[in-house]
């Protein structure tokens, strides 16, 4: 288990193990996200969502918002 020591500045060092595993460096950004009280992940933030662009290919059939709406309106009538 890793551990860290907050300074009265409220930094911590993030011991290297845990850096290196995150892929994190010097400049890279992390978010510390509340999962319950009391608790929270910690979670590096070193890519940009429009990485993600192209990641799963082109779709088979294009869907237009309006049938987007239509589906979510069956569903929820059948789910009653």
């Amino acid at each position: 288990m890793a551990t860290a020591t907050l300074t009265s500045k409220g930094q911590i060092t993030i011991p290297v193990g845990v850096r290196n595993d995150l892929k994190v460096e010097t400049g890279d950004r992390v978010e510390f996200i509340q999962i319950a009280p009391g608790r929270y992940e910690f979670v590096a933030v070193t890519h940009s969502i429009n990485e993600l662009k192209g990641m799963f290919g082109k779709p088979a059939k294009t869907v237009s918002v309006e049938d987007m709406n239509n589906a979510i309106v069956q569903r929820g009538a059948s789910a009653r």
